[in-house]
């Protein structure tokens, strides 16, 4: 259910205010300015007028900034208790301008935004309720009081009278998706806008036909959320925790790692489980997409452990027994392996929780937890070496065999384009004829390398070069 936040202190006053420059416009003459929105699943063409930005208020239940809220917990608190105050409304500011993965910085978006502003005006208007509340703009205002102060000038469509917290909700976000912003929703707050929707009951199939995408990736979207929610949970130690927006640079890591783990799970769910675990531990401690590719269920046993300190040494691979009440009987628990890679992923989390948080409040404890995700850390990084190795001679035995295999599809192919030019007798007979000819001779050289390189024929090897070494 959609939260109300509730009427701002100026409400009466701004909407006397819109109410009488909206009579303006209606009782104006000429061709007036409109913006069509979908309002109540329908098009509905709204009046612009013009407010001082002073006037006007941050939505403070747009999706735009929603995972990094969090960033500051007692202004987040004071956001949701008291969301029009002064220090709410500066927070919201501060959050607008920011770079979503990194709130220390000025998004060079915003900075591009403001840049626009001020040397060719505002292109499209925003979008307000009655109240002076700001449904679509709140970058633009954010860049417009950092150009001019609170007199600055803005043009803003108005919504209807009517106009409830669940349709604020509704036309942000379908503004969004028809991409009239200037600037778009960082992903981990376009999950948590898609999560809305499916929490609110809307069936999967439709949620991608709102969003623009297909089931399949809606599915993915979900997935990587729960993902990041996992891991936040799991981040948090000695009150330090990691905010969901310290992910939003890791979200394409995590899309490749949820094609794997659905790929896998096909196969060995425990497999599944044990690479997802060994990769998000590689995730969160920021090595590369290629260095995560490198890492298989069996990482820590064949490349890991000799690194690591004995404090995260656990190479159990029996499964913990788990008795069922009433019956006197057990049964095969979790895994230990997987228990020992969690712990791993763990120790990663919360050492990224303890570096994040302000070293002047750290105890301790976090210090230990930072130390132990430095180890890691290097650990890793000896343990990938190897594997990087091991990974590069693997493509290279794979390479014949992969080609001559595309060799063959591309034969199976030409089959089926004989039979078809069969009926319409379309074969170009002397080109074919020298096609084979070209064959024979790369057969024959294939044949030759194979005699001179495998010494352990099989049936395939020995039919190959008899075909054409048969006399020798």
């Amino acid at each position: 259910m959609t939260k109300d936040y509730g009427r701002p202190p100026r409400a009466e006053e701004n909407r006397a205010l819109i109410e009488s420059r909206l009579a303006e416009v209606a009782a104006g003459a000429g061709v007036h300015e409109t913006v069509t929105v979908d309002w109540r699943s329908r098009p509905t063409h709204l009046d612009v007028i013009e407010m001082q930005v002073g006037d006007l208020y941050y939505n403070p239940a747009t999706h735009r900034i929603r995972a990094q809220r969090s960033h500051d917990s007692s202004r987040s608190d004071l956001l949701e208790v008291d969301p029009w105050s002064q220090g709410s409304q500066e927070y919201l500011d501060f959050l607008l301008k920011a770079l979503p993965s990194d709130l220390s910085k000025i998004d060079p978006v915003f900075t591009g935004l403001a840049t626009s502003l001020n040397d060719y005006k505002q292109s499209d208007p925003g979008l307000i309720t009655r109240d002076g509340v700001l449904v679509n703009g709140n970058t633009r205002r954010a860049a417009l009081l950092q150009i001019g102060g609170p007199g600055q000038r803005m043009r803003v469509a108005v919504l209807p009278e009517s106009c409830t917290w669940a349709d604020v909700s509704d036309v942000e976000l379908s503004l969004q998706l028809r991409k009239t912003h200037h600037r778009e929703y960082s992903y981990i707050n376009r999950l948590l806008a898609i999560d809305e929707l499916a929490k609110q009951g809307m069936p999967t199939s439709v949620i991608a036909t709102t969003f623009r995408t297909t089931t399949a990736a809606c599915e993915q979207d979900l997935w990587v959320l729960r993902c990041i929610e996992s891991l936040v949970e799991r981040s948090e130690a000695q009150g330090a925790r990691l905010p969901m927006f310290a992910f939003e640079d890791k979200t394409e890591k995590l899309k490749e790692l949820y094609r794997r783990y659905l790929k896998d799970l096909a196969i060995d769910p425990e497999m599944a489980e044990l690479v997802k675990e060994y990769r998000l531990a590689a995730i969160t401690l920021d090595f590369s997409k290629t260095d995560v590719r490198l890492i298989e269920d069996d990482f820590q046993q064949r490349y890991l452990s000799k690194h690591l300190p004995e404090a995260l040494n656990e190479q159990d691979g029996g499964h913990e027994s788990v008795s069922i009440p009433g019956l006197n009987r057990k049964v095969k628990g979790a895994s230990n392996a997987l228990a020992s890679v969690r712990k791993l992923t763990d120790t990663a989390l919360r050492a990224k929780a303890a570096e994040a948080s302000d070293p002047g409040l750290r105890d301790p404890a976090a210090a230990e937890a930072a130390h132990a995700g430095q180890e890691l850390r290097v650990a890793m990084e000896k343990a990938l070496m190897p594997a990087g190795k091991d990974a590069r001679v693997r493509k290279r035995k794979q390479a014949a065999p992969t080609r001559l295999l595309d060799a063959c599809q591309d034969i199976d192919q030409c089959v089926t384009d004989l039979v078809m030019s069969r009926g319409s007798r379309s074969l170009d007979e002397e080109s074919f004829d020298e096609a084979v000819i070209k064959l024979r001779s790369s057969l024959e050289r294939l044949a030759l390398e194979t005699r001179r390189t495998v010494s352990a024929s099989g049936d395939g090897v020995d039919w190959l070069t008899a075909a054409f070494y048969s006399g020798s």
